[in-house]
């Protein structure tokens, strides 16, 4: 690219008439190539131009300003896109600006009607990422780092954990951030598996951090994990399935306890929290060999939901909190203890610091088809009680388990989804004629 002569200097562009600096190769404004442009006229072939009342023929003024010339300041102006052809903007007393838009110098030389790109502003196509690579959801051209922050434009990704959803044949799970936490420290697992006699068992395990430990969302999901690996393995081989699911509590408060061994990780974590002991909830259902069984420690609760809904829904679990204790007592009845502002205080949970560990298991029997919904308190907070909790479910809930999930935590969502959210739903169907029921 040629170097433009001093004699060939231009005072604006010949496209858009910018004005230039010296030295120019492209204008700033249009990108044309000013090394493409004719040579300028002869000085006695120059417009005269007025500034500030003074004359200059030839580009040589006559008489030079007294002072700096003084920009008048402009008006803020925006397209109306409801007049095109409009502009629309304020003047320095606040009126109204409006007019059509005008051009009046004439248009370019065909010779370039199209000019060059600035090659400073040109952005070379983005070469195909690596199989796998995760591009940045805003500018869609960067990599994402290890941290979730966009390489290119720096903007912070959306969590793989602010939103889950798991669907098989027997069962469905959702889980998602709420509207006022900064990450999801929820975690569930589900899965299916077979009995010895071949018949299905469907597992669900639902774990809630407690916010005011170290590392709550580590601990969530570690307890899932272990608790529904536990159950795998255990229920093929012949456990009950009431004590298979003691045992996948144990194992989970076994796998909670194991990162409060790591305290180099924690302190890298989040180097100025308190480190007291990861921390977390857990609820689980069976479904096998037409029982129904939970197991929970902490206030993640389960509720039965019947088909046919003249039939009465019911809680299956009981809260280890400060309200539960209080009403177990006989010290306050259910509405006055939890008006209390330490109703949600939880008396159990998973986790190294906890007082004791005291898995609960229940087994049921049902004599009719429904569904079994576990939840955390993100959840029920927004629907307490069993028959707001039915009130909630959708009618085809057995046969779209996954509709019903999402639509339970769109609930809690439109009441307020103070806290994380996490729902499984567990369809029951009826043993064959002949089994019994109880």
């Amino acid at each position: 690219m040629r170097q433009l002569t001093e004699g060939a200097e231009m005072s604006s562009c010949p496209s858009c008439e910018e004005p230039l600096e010296t030295g120019d190769l492209y204008c700033g404004a249009c990108g044309f190539d000013l090394s493409a442009a004719p040579e300028p006229a002869a000085a006695e072939d120059h417009p005269t131009i007025a500034i500030n009342g003074a004359s200059a023929q030839g580009g040589s003024p006559a008489e030079e300003p007294a002072g700096p010339v003084e920009w008048p300041e402009a008006p803020d102006i925006s397209t109306d896109t409801s007049h095109p052809g409009e502009l629309r903007g304020t003047d320095s007393s606040g009126g109204d600006l409006t007019g059509e838009v005008r051009f009046d110098h004439p248009p370019g030389p065909d010779e370039y009607a199209l000019q060059a790109p600035d090659p400073r502003t040109v952005v070379p196509p983005a070469a195909t990422p690596p199989a796998g690579t995760k591009l940045c959801v805003a500018c869609r051209t960067g990599t994402v780092d290890q941290d979730g922050y966009c390489e290119h434009c720096g903007h912070a990704q959306p969590r793989e954990r602010d939103h889950m959803e798991r669907e098989l044949d027997a069962v469905a799970a959702v889980s998602d951030r709420g509207l006022r936490h900064h990450r999801n420290e929820d975690a569930f697992a589900v899965s299916a598996t077979a009995l010895p006699d071949g018949s299905p068992a469907v597992v669900a395990i639902v774990c809630d951090g407690v916010s005011s430990a170290t590392r709550p969302d580590e601990a969530s999901a570690a307890a899932s994990q272990a608790a529904n690996e536990s159950l795998l393995a255990s229920l093929p081989r012949g456990t009950h399935p009431q004590q298979a699911m003691h045992d996948a509590i144990i194992a989970a408060s076994d796998a909670v306890n194991s990162l409060a061994q790591d305290p180099a990780h924690a302190r890298e974590h989040d180097p100025h929290r308190h480190q007291n002991a990861p921390a977390c909830t857990i609820v689980g259902s069976v479904i096998a060999g037409g029982l129904l069984v939970v197991g929970w420690v902490g206030d993640s609760r389960v509720y039965w939901v019947p088909e046919d809904r003249t039939s009465p829904a019911a809680r299956l679990t009981e809260d280890d909190s400060w309200a539960a204790q209080m009403v177990a007592a006989g010290l306050m009845n259910e509405a006055e203890a939890y008006a209390d502002e330490r109703a949600h205080a939880i008396t159990g949970w998973l986790g190294a610091d906890a007082y004791e560990l005291e898995p609960h298991t229940a087994s049921f029997k049902p004599d009719r088809a429904g569904v079994v919904v576990v939840c955390t308190d993100g959840l029920w907070n927004y629907a307490e009680g069993a028959a707001e909790m039915a009130a909630v479910v959708p009618a085809d809930a057995a046969e779209r388990p996954l509709h019903c999930a999402q639509v339970l935590v769109g609930h809690a969502l439109d009441g307020g989804g103070h806290d994380n959210v996490t729902v499984a739903v567990l369809p029951f169907s009826l043993a064959p004629q002949g089994a019994g029921s109880a």
